[in-house]
C-alpha cells in the first residue's frame, strides 16, 4: 500500500493561514518581471556562467525538490513555491519519473507503463499525472522559478532502451518546449557510463523538439558529468554531486571517487570540471571546451553524514554554507541547496528515508534553508559573471580541509570565504584602485560590517573576532573605492 501523502485537516489549515499571509506578495509576483523577460538562458561568452539573451546575469540558486510531482497536492505546491520565491530560490530540481515503478502522484494517477506509452496517461482526468506536472510548471512560472526536470531517475535506466528513451524524449520535449521556465536534466544520481546510449537518445530527442532550453546531466555522488558528457552537443553546462560524506568516509567506492580524505572538498569538482589536471582522477579526463558547472547535490541540511547510519552526526547550517561558498567562489555558476525532509517532502505518518523526521514545512524554517539567499544577493551585488577563482589573492599560506580559504575576484572587486576564522593575509593589489573599501559579511545572517578604506597592499592582515571553527565563517569583501557596488553605511547584503 502506498502511503497517504495528503495533509491532515489541521495541517492544511495551518498551510492555508500561512498562504493567506503572503497573498499580497503572491499577487504582486504574478505581474512582476520574470527572469525570462530578459530572454532565454544561455551560456556566457567566457563559458563559465549563465546569462539571458539581453546579457542579464543569472545566478542559479536551486533547491532539491525531487518528489514534488509525486507527493504534493495543488494547495501544497502553491504554498511551497510561494515560500521558495520569498527565500530567493529560482530553480527547483524535480524528478519527473522517480526511482519507483510505476510512478504515481498524490492523487493516485499513474505516469507511464512498461512500454513507455504515455498516451493512456495523458487523457483529461482528475489531476492526472501529467496534468498535475503541468500545474507545477505553471505555478513555478507565476513565481518566476525555473523547473529543472530530471526526466527519469537513474535507477530506471534498466527499463529504458534507446528506442524507448527517444519516444519519451519526443513526448516530454514536445509537451514543455513552449514553457519559458524549463531546464532539462538528464541522468539522476547515476554513474555517467551506465546506459549511455539511452541517455544520449533521450537528450537528443528532447533537443530535437526543444532546442531553446538548457540541458545538463545529474551524476552519482562524488562524480561530475564532465567526465562523460562534456563533449556532447546536447550538454550546455555540467553538474556534479559532491555528495553527503565526511572526510575519510569512503565505504569502498572504488576509483571513481575523489582522492582519499578529500570527500568534503567540493571545490575540487569545479576544478575537475574545468579540466584542471592537478585535480584529475586517473582515467577521468575531461574532453571538449570548458562549460559552466555547479554543485547540483551537496550535503543536505539535517541528513546523516554518510546517509545510512542514522546515529551519525547530521549536516548543519554551517556545513551547507561552506559547501555553497566553496563551490561558488571556486567558479560555479550557482548552487543547489538541499534538505533531507524537503527533498522527499517528509510529513507525519510517513516512514522517511535517511532518518528524516521533520515535516517539510517545518524544515523550511531551518537556518541553512533561510541563509542561501545571502549568497545569491552577494553575487548579484557585483558583476560576478566577470569574476573567476583566483587563489593568488590569498597572500598567506593556505590551509587544508576546514582551513581552506577560497577567493574569487573580478577586475574591481574580490571576495574571500574563510570558514574556520583563521587569520589571513590578502593581496589587495589583485584588483583595480589605489584605495579599497573593505567589508566583512556574516553568511549566517547577511550582516555587513564596514572595516574601512585600505591602501593597496600585497599582504594586508585580516583577523576575525571569533572563536576558531565555532560558526566563525565570514566573507571578506574588498571593492575599488571608486565603485559603489556596496555603500559604507550598508549593514546588510539584502536590499
Amino acid at each position: 500500500m502506498r502511503p497517504n501523502y495528503l495533509m491532515t485537516a489541521s495541517t492544511m489549515k495551518r498551510i492555508i493561514i500561512a498562504a493567506l499571509a503572503v497573498a499580497g506578495s503572491f499577487a504582486m509576483t504574478a505581474t512582476a518581471q520574470k527572469p525570462w523577460d530578459n530572454g532565454r538562458l544561455r551560456v556566457s561568452a567566457n563559458h563559465q556562467y549563465l546569462v539571458h539573451d539581453n546579457g542579464t546575469p543569472f545566478f542559479w540558486l536551486g533547491n532539491t525538490a525531487w518528489l514534488m510531482p509525486e507527493r504534493l497536492n495543488r494547495d501544497e505546491v502553491e504554498f511551497f513555491l510561494t515560500r521558495e520565491h520569498e527565500q530567493g530560490y529560482n530553480v527547483e530540481q524535480i524528478q519527473v519519473l522517480d526511482s519507483n515503478y510505476p510512478t504515481f502522484n498524490v492523487f493516485g494517477q499513474q505516469a507511464f507503463d512498461e512500454s513507455f506509452d504515455f498516451a493512456p496517461y495523458t487523457k483529461a482526468g482528475v489531476y492526472g499525472y501529467w496534468d498535475h506536472l503541468d500545474y507545477i510548471v505553471d505555478m513555478a512560472e507565476r513565481q518566476g522559478i525555473y523547473i529543472a526536470m530530471d526526466c527519469i531517475w537513474g535507477g530506471q535506466i534498466k527499463r529504458l532502451t534507446p528506442e524507448g528513451a527517444a519516444r519519451y524524449g519526443h513526448f516530454i520535449g514536445q509537451r514543455y518546449k513552449d514553457k519559458p521556465n524549463i531546464i532539462w536534466m538528464i541522468g539522476g544520481d547515476i554513474m555517467g557510463d551506465k546506459g549511455m546510449e539511452s541517455w544520449d537518445a533521450l537528450a537528443r530527442a528532447i533537443k530535437a523538439e526543444d532546442p531553446n532550453h538548457l540541458m545538463t546531466f545529474h551524476p552519482r555522488g562524488r562524480t561530475t558529468s564532465a567526465w562523460w558528457y562534456n563533449d556532447r552537443e546536447w550538454l550546455d553546462f555540467n553538474m556534479f554531486q559532491s555528495g553527503h560524506r565526511r572526510y575519510g568516509q569512503r565505504n569502498g567506492d572504488g576509483d571513481y571517487t575523489i582522492r582519499d580524505n578529500t570527500e568534503e572538498d567540493n571545490w575540487r569538482f569545479v576544478a575537475m570540471s574545468f579540466g584542471d589536471r592537478q585535480e584529475q582522477i586517473a582515467g577521468r579526463e575531461v574532453k571538449g571546451a570548458m562549460k559552466p558547472v555547479l554543485d547540483g547535490e551537496p550535503s543536505y541540511e539535517d541528513i546523516p553524514q554518510g546517509l545510512h547510519d542514522f546515529s551519525a552526526p547530521r549536516w548543519q547550517d554551517y556545513d551547507v554554507r561552506r559547501y555553497a561558498y566553496w563551490s561558488v567562489f571556486a567558479g560555479s555558476c550557482g548552487h543547489t541547496y538541499g534538505h533531507n525532509s524537503i527533498m522527499q517532502f517528509m510529513r507525519p505518518g510517513v516512514l522517511g528515508s535517511f532518518g528524516a523526521e521533520k515535516a517539510w514545512w517545518d524544515a523550511m524554517r531551518d537556518p541553512g534553508y533561510l541563509q542561501m539567499k545571502y549568497l545569491k544577493q552577494l553575487m548579484l551585488s557585483v558583476p560576478f559573471t566577470e569574476g573567476r577563482n583566483d587563489q593568488s589573492v590569498i597572500a598567506s599560506p593556505n590551509g587544508e580541509r576546514y582551513d581552506r580559504i577560497i577567493a574569487t575576484r573580478g577586475n574591481d572587486y574580490l571576495m574571500v570565504y574563510n570558514y574556520s576564522g583563521r587569520p589571513m593575509q590578502i593581496d589587495l593589489t589583485r584588483i583595480t584602485g589605489k584605495k579599497k573599501n573593505v567589508w566583512l559579511m556574516n553568511p549566517a545572517d547577511g550582516s555587513l560590517a564596514f572595516l574601512g578604506e585600505y591602501d593597496s597592499r600585497k599582504a594586508q592582515d585580516f583577523t576575525f573576532d571569533g572563536a576558531y571553527l565555532r560558526q566563525s565563517d565570514r566573507v571578506l569583501i574588498a571593492i575599488d573605492a571608486d565603485k559603489n557596488y556596496l555603500h559604507k553605511a550598508q549593514t546588510s547584503i539584502m536590499p
